[in-house]
């Protein structure tokens, strides 16, 4: 079942240049019933690997813009570690209950936002750089609280204020989500909440699928997998969300 899941999630980050938080944490979660901060910790590990084998593909091609990154990296890792201490912090307390269902929202919200990426709209025809940085504080924020919202709303950011093609759009995001991830993963290690066995195995199918992914995402045009895989995404959100609250309201 885990090599399964590693092999699945990792096709999609590779083919999508996201996704791997909005899948992976539900699965981890309605699957093999692992707790919310658990799931968003191994998630976060998982990813991290995933999308460190498939971004070197995308160096290669000169798809990613280093000044941007830098720009997104700058706001990013602060909102990173608030949101994962925010996460961290209600594991630990009496309001760890309502924990699953505020992630499972989040998730299904930046899901469907991330509809809004697959649509055709005007592209500026000036950059505004300056707003990278204030921008991708709550992005950060979200991926420390969810795994999710590198892809979704990084990817949205650099549509509408970068004049960025589309290649360059998903291999900067892609790289951005990495860092992330690595951060994050290593502070849910140093506070246990890491299933380093979950992580091997899922790895097994994943690594390998990961590379596969990333080469034919250069290469099959994304627009309705892309809108798919919203779709799927949010339909885990609100289901994780669903698991989460059902116990309370039967109360």
């Amino acid at each position: 079942m885990e090599m399964i899941l590693g092999f699945g999630i990792a096709l999609v980050v590779g083919l999508v240049g996201a996704g791997g938080g909005p899948l992976t944490v539900p699965l981890l979660v309605l699957l093999l019933n692992r707790g919310a901060a658990e799931s968003v910790g191994t998630s976060l590990a998982f990813i991290f690997i995933t999308k460190l084998c498939a971004s070197p593909l995308y160096i290669f091609r000169k798809s990613v813009d280093w000044k941007i990154l830098f720009l997104m990296l700058i706001g990013g890792l602060p909102g990173l570690l608030i949101g994962s201490w925010i996460l961290l912090h209600m594991s630990k307390t009496q309001i760890e209950p309502v924990l699953l269902p505020l992630v499972g929202v989040t998730i299904a919200t930046l899901a469907f936002l991330r509809l809004f990426r697959t649509k055709q709209a005007p592209r500026p025809k000036q950059e505004t750089r300056w707003l990278i940085p204030l921008a991708t504080f709550p992005i950060g924020a979200e991926v420390g609280f969810s795994s999710a919202g590198a892809g979704a709303l990084g990817g949205l950011l650099l549509m509408y204020k970068t004049v960025l093609p589309a290649s360059t759009i998903v291999g900067t995001d892609l790289l951005f989500g990495t860092a992330l991830s690595f951060v994050g993963s290593g502070i849910h290690v140093i506070f246990g909440q890491v299933d380093q066995a979950l992580v091997s195995k899922m790895l097994l199918g994943g690594i390998p699928c990961a590379i596969c992914g990333s080469w034919l995402g250069t290469r099959i045009p994304g627009h309705k997998l892309q809108v798919a895989m919203s779709i799927v995404f949010g339909y885990l959100g609100l289901h994780m969300s669903w698991k989460g609250l059902a116990p309370l309201l039967i109360r």
